[in-house]
């Protein structure tokens, strides 16, 4: 599917859709627990749909009726010889690295599959523990294969990679019979996901004690027990829509937690930032580094701690003209479902913005607007095609964004929304 946008100020609320990150957090917690949970104001974006028939094929019975699910989960029932489940992940890495552990704890391992660049994306900090636990692995094409068990014991792997092998070992480890730790040899990064993790297990009655540092102490011999919760709104996408109001959009963004643990509740900080340093101060706010060069600022961004917002902060620096931002510490945004630093320089370039690409950085010039009047590729990126949407609305013609229909991965109502705020998108096969 290809979207032309014309170029046009937005204007309206908007209310982010539910959190992607949260909903996999509280589903499998909710698959794990005894007896039956429910979920309400779920969104089936296609990462979560490939969540929920993971937990299926796990054995937890799974039944949605409107945005709610009810999740009648496990219990601590674990099953060993027989084929192994078949886990098809789809393009979640969510999925896929919280569900490795789980698998092998609760059914002896798993055949996982995945489409895209999934099973392109590194696994190595799970491949060291497992050649140490003597856990038997093997990755053929779009295929990877576990098996074996994990024991109680001491689990080692580095903090500044993805927070998901973290998060899958703490929903897998209290189903041990013993206790456990996880010890990070790397400052912890990405730290609002663990704590989302953490509070989703608090919900459900399962303890997990955090030092604050590099120490995860995990009891064993744990099942958590039913809960009805509900999923709140996403920060993450809620990005986007700042991003726009900082191009003069008139949004009125609802239904956020002010108090959430998502970690992307940074924008609201980073976009008071771009808007100029007074109210950076007025709000309080440290940054890495900000000073003046004659009539433009200079401005670094540290994302270590949300590499997701990389996408809509770079739409909104792109067009803050009196100001240079650097926007540091990203190298993992090279794994995601795109290279994010390479597309993200791509598809803003060709709208004629002036970006940089470094290893782990981006250095952006901002302009007033931008010419516009070209074609960019979605590249299979959900953020990366909402992004060029909302750089659009400063361009100088209109945009066309193909294979747009990739929103579908975290936001599937993303092209509904943006034409009910005014957007105009003519849309082709």
């Amino acid at each position: 599917m290809n979207v032309t946008i014309t170029p046009t100020q937005l204007h309206g609320f908007v209310t982010p859709p539910p959190s992607k990150s949260q909903a996999h957090r509280l589903l499998l917690a909710a698959a794990l627990a005894h007896g039956a949970s429910t979920l309400s104001n779920v969104a089936f974006s296609q990462d979560i749909q490939a969540t929920v028939r993971c937990l299926e094929a796990l054995g937890a019975d799974v039944r949605r009726e409107g945005d709610c699910l009810s999740v009648t989960g496990l219990g601590g029932k674990t099953a060993s010889g027989g084929e192994l489940p078949r886990l098809d992940c789809g393009e979640s890495g969510s999925t896929l690295r919280f569900l490795i552990p789980v698998a092998l704890a609760v059914r002896g391992g798993g055949v996982f599959t995945g489409r895209g660049r999934l099973m392109e994306r590194p696994q190595e900090p799970y491949f060291a523990i497992f050649r140490e636990k003597g856990v038997s692995y093997g990755q053929k094409g779009d295929t990877l294969t576990v098996s074996g068990r994990l024991a109680p014991g001491v689990y080692t792997l580095p903090g500044n990679v993805s927070s998901q092998f973290i998060t899958g070992l703490l929903y897998a480890l209290p189903l041990l019979p013993g206790d456990s730790e996880i010890r990070l040899t790397t400052p912890l990064e990405s730290r609002g996901y663990v704590d989302m993790t953490m509070d989703a297990l608090k919900e459900f009655g399962v303890a997990v004690k955090y030092d604050g540092d590099r120490i995860f102490r995990v009891p064993g011999n744990q099942t958590g027990h039913p809960a009805a919760m509900t999923v709140e709104a996403d920060w993450s996408n809620a990005a986007f829509w700042y991003a726009a109001v900082g191009l003069g959009c008139e949004l009125d963004i609802q239904g956020l937690n002010a108090f959430s643990c998502q970690g992307d509740m940074r924008i609201a900080a980073f976009y008071t930032a771009l808007r100029g340093e007074e109210m950076a101060r007025e709000a309080g706010l440290t940054l890495r580094r900000t000073e003046r060069l004659g009539e433009r600022r200079a401005l670094e961004l540290d994302v270590s701690q949300c590499p997701d917002l990389v996408p809509p902060l770079a739409a909104l620096a792109a067009l803050t003209p009196d100001c240079d931002t650097t926007i540091a510490n990203a190298a993992r945004l090279r794994i995601k479902e795109s290279d994010r630093l390479s597309t993200v320089t791509e598809v803003l370039t060709t709208l004629g913005a002036e970006v940089k690409e470094y290893a782990d950085h981006l250095v952006i010039v901002g302009k007033d607007h931008l010419p516009g009047g070209v074609t960019v590729s979605g590249h299979n990126d959900h953020r990366i095609a909402m992004m060029a949407a909302i750089a659009a609305v400063r361009c100088g013609a209109p945009v066309t964004v193909t294979g747009a229909e990739c929103v579908g991965k975290s936001y599937p109502s993303f092209w509904e929304e943006y034409a009910r705020l005014g957007g105009q998108i003519a849309v082709s096969e």
